[in-house]
């Protein structure tokens, strides 16, 4: 789609960037005219993702995220570009631009009717005779209709052409069969046939409601248990939980995050209406960030077996990183939470939750499981693991209360631990100071380099200067056009800074505005990264034509260097290929 500068500028002021940030970022810090908060990018615990007003642009000094509003929604919500500015035009009450031809916007609107007619065509056949394999395996798991209906269930026939056949009677073509992930291609490379067969249905959808993906579960034994649908123009397992656009609306004050899908629907089921699954996957740092949107406590309550354990301790590491109160469900006498409801009910469960031991708790007892503690070699191993688990935690109070259970669960001194746990405390900040260092070394590197290497420099002095000149133009186009003040994309040595340049000129030239709004859909995310720390640099608009030219002297020096450097190269290679042909 192709939307005018005006409307993407106007959009950008009605949607001022402190406003729409600090929706999903708590911004509190202040330094000059910036603001900062935690990056909801990366995980952090020292604040480094700044907010410019006057700019309006957010820039992460962490990770190098950078740009407008408008790329910040698309990050955050996982969208395209038009997909982003009409999020904001709908957040500002603006009509979007029918101009354009809106192939973009109509590719995905067509990959989500799919998705929707294919929920309705699941959850029909498992309400029809044909869906009985279905009903039964929801009648054995206590699965209420109410429920099916509340996730919209649903039964992937053992047919290898039930939903093709059907989605393709509705005007839906093999291609975006193949493309929603829905369908696979014929062996031989004629027609498609369904990729769920015989399966559970879950629709997954998302936040704002839309149907963005399915999650299958067998109905007997076999490998996978569940099968999810692979990443799509509408999809990411990554960046998805399934039910979480019900327990968005939980009254909870925490998000309750279980393994599989059916453990969910339990959970909803006995009134524990916060419950998530993470797709089949471990948990990923964008499931975290996204949860962390709205909630400030996690509660695990993955399966009670050595699997379940590893990914609770996992789990624990990515959630910690973003501030988040983490507790650990211990499912005693149950694999799972649908086990424990089923043989124990609600009530049982609830008080479950409430004696939840917290995440140090949990560690502590992984380290200890299978451990003798009566035999002195297995004690002392036990202490010097459990002694990292405490040296690592921020409080002086926590580490003084942990080392003391510590010395009461072993008979070792309390004096002893502390001493340990100060030792390897000191050993951790040394590490932690180390990787500091190396940090800085690669942030000095990167003042210069772009931190995607695919858009790394050639000519680290002439990019500098390129860099000087992109920023000059975005700060004030009247500095160029005179005598001696005029250069060419061409002549840049970096094509991506060449073409910076010659957009931002050549929108100047046709009377546009140079914003961050006007240039988000000229270039990828990775992009506008990069131009959003080039224009965040320092620089002096009080010497500007001084500085431009400066600049410009720079880039043509080091580029008739580099035309000397190649015709010697070349003079070189001809006289090696006359030597060859004497001898």
């Amino acid at each position: 789609m192709v939307i005018p500068d005006s409307f993407l500028q106007e959009l950008s002021e009605r949607n001022d960037i402190v406003d729409v940030v600090g929706g999903y970022v708590h911004l509190t810090k202040k330094s000059g005219a910036n603001l900062f908060g935690l990056c909801p990018f990366h995980s952090e615990k020292t604040p480094s993702f700044s907010v410019n007003p006057d700019m309006q642009i957010y820039h992460c000094f962490g990770c190098g995220k950078g740009g407008d509003v408008i790329n910040f929604i698309r990050e955050m919500e996982n969208l395209s570009f038009p997909e982003a500015v009409e999020f904001l035009a709908r957040r500002a009450g603006m009509e979007m631009p029918t101009d354009g031809d809106g192939d973009l916007r109509q590719r995905r609107d067509r990959l989500l009717a799919l998705n929707r007619a294919a929920a309705r065509f699941f959850h029909q056949a498992l309400i029809q005779p044909a869906g009985q394999p279905g009903r039964d395996y929801v009648a054995r798991r206590g699965i209420s209709p109410a429920l099916v209906r509340r996730f919209g269930l649903g039964y992937a026939a053992d047919n290898f052409y039930s939903l093709t056949n059907a989605m393709r009677a509705q005007g839906y073509t093999e291609a975006e069969l193949v493309e929603a992930g829905l369908a696979n291609a014929n062996r031989g490379g004629k027609g498609v046939h369904d990729i769920f067969r015989d399966r559970l249905m879950f629709p997954v959808i998302d936040v704002r409601g839309n149907v963005i993906a399915f999650s299958g579960r067998i109905l007997g034994d076999g490998e996978p248990k569940y099968l999810n649908t692979r990443d799509t123009p509408v999809f990411s397992k990554s960046r998805n939980l399934f039910g979480l656009n019900l327990a968005k609306k939980s009254k909870s004050g925490y998000l309750l995050l279980a393994e599989g899908n059916i453990d969910v629907v339990s959970l909803h089921q006995a009134g524990f209406d916060s419950a998530v699954a993470s797709l089949g996957t471990s948990l990923t740092p964008e499931q975290a960030r996204l949860m962390s949107r709205y909630t400030g406590e996690i509660i695990l309550a993955y399966d009670n077996d050595a699997a379940g354990q590893k990914a609770s301790a996992r789990a624990i590491g990515i959630l910690e990183k973003l501030d988040l109160k983490v507790r650990v469900l211990r499912l005693e006498g149950a694999k799972d939470p649908d086990e424990f409801i089923q043989a124990r009910g609600s009530g049982a469960f609830r008080q479950l939750l409430e004696g939840s031991a917290n995440h140090v708790e949990f560690l502590l007892d992984g380290v200890a499981r299978g451990r003798d503690l009566s035999v002195d070699a297995e004690k002392a191993a036990y202490l010097r693991e459990a002694a990292g688990i405490v040296a690592a935690l921020p409080s002086p109070v926590e580490r003084e209360v942990y080392a003391m259970r510590l010395s009461e669960q072993t008979g070792v001194a309390k004096s002893v631990v502390l001493e340990e746990v100060r030792r390897l405390r000191r050993r951790q900040a040394k590490g932690a100071e180390t990787r500091r260092d190396r940090e800085a070394v690669r942030s000095l590197r990167e003042t210069v380099q772009p931190r995607d290497r695919a858009l790394r420099y050639e000519n680290e002095r002439s990019a500098i200067a390129e860099e000087g000149v992109v920023r000059l133009m975005y700060l004030d186009p009247s500095l160029f056009g005179g005598a001696g003040r005029s250069i060419e994309p061409e002549e840049f040595s970096s094509p991506l800074l060449g073409r910076f340049y010659g957009v931002l000129r050549d929108k100047a030239a046709a009377g546009g505005s140079l914003s961050m709004a006007s240039l988000s859909g000229s270039f990828t995310p990775e992009e506008i990264d990069h131009l959003t720390g080039i224009l965040l640099k320092p620089e002096v608009l009080a010497n500007g034509r001084q500085a431009l030219a400066d600049y410009i002297a720079v880039i043509r020096e080091e580029r008739q260097l580099q035309n000397a450097a190649d015709d010697l190269l070349a003079f070189a290679a001809q006289k090696r290929k006359q030597l060859q042909a004497q001898r």
